[in-house]
């Protein structure tokens, strides 16, 4: 451009060089105090005050010393120089009929030199007890370090928040402070003892005292008063930890860094602090050829960046190690974009939707009845802890089965099924699903009551173990089932079921 064609354009290319600038920086800590997020023009000039050096001087001293920029820990301060409970554990490797070891993605992970280089700098537990490959002992091991150094942890990581929930239980095991006779891992008994240095009665007296207390909401901060945060996968369906979570966790921020999948890195959240369900990923450009086919449409299929806000997406991958054009199943929706890459919320699971009749129910429909009969629970003194459920056809009309494992809010309540809460949670489930529900619902011979099968407690670990067992399945990774039609599942939650409840009357059209 020549200096005729610049001075001529001055307006635009001012217009467009702040433009470029709000797309880049509208995210920083800086202008997000002002901005929100935005990328507005006009918003910028009203609200960005006018500055001299003294207003920034703070910001320029921060990078000149070498504070990192990294988007989750520099909302917190002093988590540098914490430890992380991390709730990390191994599969053994098995080798196919080709002579190939298999492994989980984490174990993996775990096994690299890169991982072993810098695991001891910033987790509580030693590598030992990560590579232990029993599951409940390297949980009780990861915990018990985790309390000898209590005054250190500043964050708890888990691939998923219902291995939070599963560990939290594991502190009912845990009150003499010292390594119990069930830990059988050589590994995990040498490298933990070294951390206890023997038998630890003002650890033990301080676990009791909070252990013995008649709720145990906040239990997380209570036990590790500089916890900051807690970082774990916490969309689709694993939403439904997020109430318990923050029920024992006293409302710590819940982060969700990054969406993955065996197959790549997807994207990751460039707003952490955001609230679980405000949670947008930003796609990386740079990890795997990435496709998107509209949901409904299968005739089209459109590049990364010219996706359209508001519409919803499976993703095909094609990555360097052999999968091409691979259909990830999961369906996502554009919320946005991050300069030229788009921004992502998952919506759900391709295919995994219940069906009596010609009505289609969504794990995204499921989640929403969910968190509204949670709100009834909750006025009991009562939480979900898990659930599945299934489309049962063996009964005419045929209708929803919801497999529910309750726990009471305080340590040693007694689960108390009032008839009149239960009945209103299946009421108020089947008011939130979508309108060709109720309207079936509301013929009689079409869709049958939904159901609710209360469930003993510890059904759904049961039911872990038992996958875990059988399949080599990595616990770090186990997901329940959001819903089911398998005859062995059924046949495990059939067996612990305590109660059943109906509701009394068809949603309202």
């Amino acid at each position: 451009m020549d200096l005729e064609e610049l001075t001529s354009k001055a307006k635009q290319i001012q217009e467009e060089m702040l433009e470029e600038i709000l797309r880049v920086n509208a995210n920083t800590e800086y202008l997000r105090r002002f901005l929100h997020g935005s990328t507005d023009k006009e918003l910028f000039k009203k609200n960005v005050p006018v500055i001299t050096y003294e207003d920034v001087k703070p910001y320029i001293e921060r990078v000149a010393n070498g504070e990192p920029s990294n988007r989750t820990f520099r909302h917190f301060k002093g988590v540098e120089d914490g430890k992380v409970l991390a709730f990390l554990n191994t599969r053994p490797l098995y080798k196919i009929l080709s002579g190939i070891p298999v492994a989980p993605v984490i174990t993996s992970f775990i096994m690299t030199d890169y991982f072993k280089n810098w695991s001891s700098k910033c987790y509580a537990s030693p590598d030992q007890v990560i590579l232990c490959t029993d599951n409940n002992q390297s949980i009780y091991c990861h915990l018990l370090c985790a309390l000898v150094q209590r005054e250190e942890i500043v964050s708890i990581f888990a691939p998923f928040a219902s291995t939070v929930i599963q560990a939290i239980k594991f502190l009912e095991n845990i009150r003499s402070g010292d390594l119990s006779e069930w830990i059988t891992d050589r590994g995990c008994r040498d490298s933990v003892s070294v951390i206890l240095r023997g038998p630890n009665l003002e650890l033990a007296d301080v676990i009791e005292h909070e252990c013995s207390q008649k709720s145990w909401e906040g239990m997380i901060t209570r036990l590790w008063p500089n916890i900051k945060f807690v970082q774990s996968i916490i969309t689709g369906q694993i939403s439904q930890y997020i109430p318990i979570l923050e029920y024992y966790s006293n409302k710590l921020p819940l982060i969700s860094v990054g969406y993955s999948s065996s197959e790549t890195l997807l994207g990751v959240n460039v707003n952490p602090l955001c609230k679980p369900q405000d949670i947008s990923y930003t796609f990386s450009p740079n990890m795997s050829y990435l496709e998107f086919q509209e949901e409904g449409n299968n005739d089209e299929i459109v590049d990364l960046v010219n996706v359209k806000i508001g519409c919803s997406y499976e993703v095909l991958v094609t990555n360097h190690f052999g999968i091409y054009r691979y259909r990830l199943g999961d369906i996502l929706q554009v919320t946005g974009f991050y300069n030229t890459p788009p921004q992502f919320r998952f919506v759900r699971r391709k295919n995994m939707v219940i069906s009596v009749f010609m009505e289609v129910t969504t794990e995204d429909d499921i989640m929403k009845a969910l968190n509204r009969a949670r709100v009834v629970l909750e006025s009991s003194g009562l939480m979900l802890m898990g659930f599945t459920c299934y489309s049962d056809i063996s009964t005419i009309p045929g209708h929803y089965d919801f497999y529910w494992e309750l726990k009471a809010k305080n340590f040693e309540g007694i689960v108390k099924l009032g008839n009149k809460v239960m009945v209103k949670c299946c009421c108020v489930m089947e008011e939130s699903f979508n309108a060709l529900y109720r309207g079936f619902r509301n013929k009689n011979d079409s869709i049958g009551a939904l159901e609710i099968r209360v469930v003993q407690e510890g059904t759904f670990d049961y039911l872990m173990e038992h996958f875990i067992s059988e399949g080599g399945a990595s616990a770090s990774q186990y997901k329940t089932p959001i819903c089911t039609n398998s005859p062995e599942v059924l046949a495990i939650l059939e067996d612990r079921v305590v109660a059943r409840f109906f509701s009394d009357k068809t949603p309202p059209l």
